[in-house]
């Protein structure tokens, strides 16, 4: 019988409780079996207290550690460079996925990446009730002096080849009344550049203010300006890259002619129905936002931007392409893409160091070919298996190890299980009848 929740209870300065004191609270209040409740989070503890200490300060009320694995997806070629990509995943199949695409690829030219763009947006939201002739001069009149008063802000970005690379005044009137953004493009070199770009807008929000209210043609209305928000934009249509394999069709199998069709009408049916649309954009975030937990990037913001990409016509659409051109098969993947080498839990997550010294530690813009790569052999991978034998005949025989592990196995038996699915059709069912068949034996 599964344990219920014995109370429900409110708590009061619950941040200022030592870490001890948050779990006997959270065992007490929430749990049947406190005790059981403290052990599971104890287990999960760093027996380096070190290192603890630091996974604790990452975020506010740690109690714990919560484990995904760690993974590696060898045979990558991206532009005639070997690598081994680091991979952090619940999912089954998609590391097996993204190492058997590799291989694939890697006798066929390997992968082919180039960056379209670098920057990034970031926008001052504000409100102005008067003249939007007379706001244009102003703007034109102060813009100088916003981008001036930043530069203590922009020094050190600079000084890396980054910093503010314009400041435009967009009217989106017709959208809500009064309602005006400055709209901030920036280049972050190596860094996501999140904090960066945010201290920029505040500090150009606080300008546009000052300026407006000693701005002698505006009247004592118009001096007022509302600064609503200031915040960076994860749609980054402005900082994207693409990725790309070929080969003559012949080199693609047996039946090569047959497998390149299949796959160019499963792109065009997710260019064309959404719901397909999902699962297949769902299929290349797989390989994406693996390498950007392993790497320390955010893929939650990532995830916003490549599905606000899709959207971007009014309907949402698969991001791949597929066609066959004088023989050749070409398959092609371009996505919005925000990432960071430095910054964050880069420098302090020992895995992530670790991730990106097996990346052979990238740069940015290397970073993001790698990212867009890792999507598309993800996206060929699943494409290859959906119009040939089926997503689930390999899936389900990734998944056939967590399905032992629930009717709680023997390593014994999970050998003998492995070899018997080998040539028969897995399902939670039929490996449970299947197992209590051989324990009989």
């Amino acid at each position: 019988m599964a344990n219920k929740r014995v109370n429900n209870g409110l708590v009061s300065g619950f941040s200022k409780k030592s870490k001890q004191e948050k779990i006997k609270w959270i065992s007490q209040t929430c749990f049947a079996n406190p005790q059981l409740a403290k052990n599971i989070l104890e287990t999960y503890w760093h027996t380096d207290e070190k290192l603890q200490r630091l996974h604790d300060e990452f975020i506010e009320n740690a109690v714990s550690n919560f484990y995904l694995p760690i993974a590696v997806a060898p045979n990558f070629v991206i532009n005639e460079k070997d690598y081994v990509l680091p991979m952090v995943t619940e999912e089954s199949s998609v590391v097996a996925a993204s190492a058997n695409a590799a291989k694939f690829w890697s006798t066929r030219g390997g992968f082919h990446a180039e960056i379209i763009g670098t920057e990034k947006t970031g926008q001052v939201h504000f409100l102005f009730s008067g003249s939007h002739q007379k706001l244009t001069v102003f703007f034109n009149t102060v813009k100088s002096k916003l981008l001036k008063e930043t530069e203590g802000i922009t020094k050190n970005m600079r000084k890396r080849g980054g910093g503010i690379v314009d400041i435009e005044l967009i009217d989106s009137k017709k959208n809500l009344k009064d309602y005006y953004q400055l709209q901030v493009l920036f280049e972050t070199a190596d860094a996501m550049g999140a904090n960066f770009i945010n201290s920029c807008l505040e500090q150009l929000a606080k300008t546009l203010q000052d300026q407006a209210a000693n701005y002698a043609p505006f009247s004592e209305s118009e001096k007022q300006i509302e600064v609503v928000m200031s915040i960076l934009s994860n749609y980054t249509p402005g900082s994207r890259v693409k990725a790309w394999v070929s080969c003559p069709i012949s080199e693609l199998g047996e039946n090569g002619n047959i497998l390149a069709k299949k796959i160019i009408q499963a792109v065009n049916i997710a260019h064309h129905n959404p719901y397909r649309a999902v699962t297949h954009n769902k299929g290349i975030m797989n390989g994406i936002d693996a390498l950007a937990i392993a790497t320390g990037n955010d893929f939650r913001a990532i995830e916003a931007g490549v599905h606000a990409y899709a959207a971007q016509d009014g309907q949402y659409r698969g991001l791949s392409k597929a066609l066959i051109k004088n023989k050749t098969f070409w398959f092609e993947l371009e996505v919005p893409l925000a990432v960071g080498t430095v910054g964050g839990l880069t420098k302090l997550h020992p895995l992530v160091k670790w991730s990106h010294e097996l990346l052979q530690n990238p740069n940015a813009e290397e970073l993001m070919q790698i990212f867009a790569v890792s999507g598309l052999a993800q996206n060929f991978a699943a494409l290859r298996s959906l119009v040939t034998t089926g997503i689930q005949k390999g899936h389900m025989k990734m998944h056939l190890l967590n399905i032992l592990n629930q009717l709680g196995a023997t390593d014994s038996e999970k050998i003998a299980m492995v070899d018997y699915f080998k040539k028969n059709v897995v399902s939670f069912n039929a490996v449970e009848q299947e197992l209590e068949a051989w324990r009989k034996t």
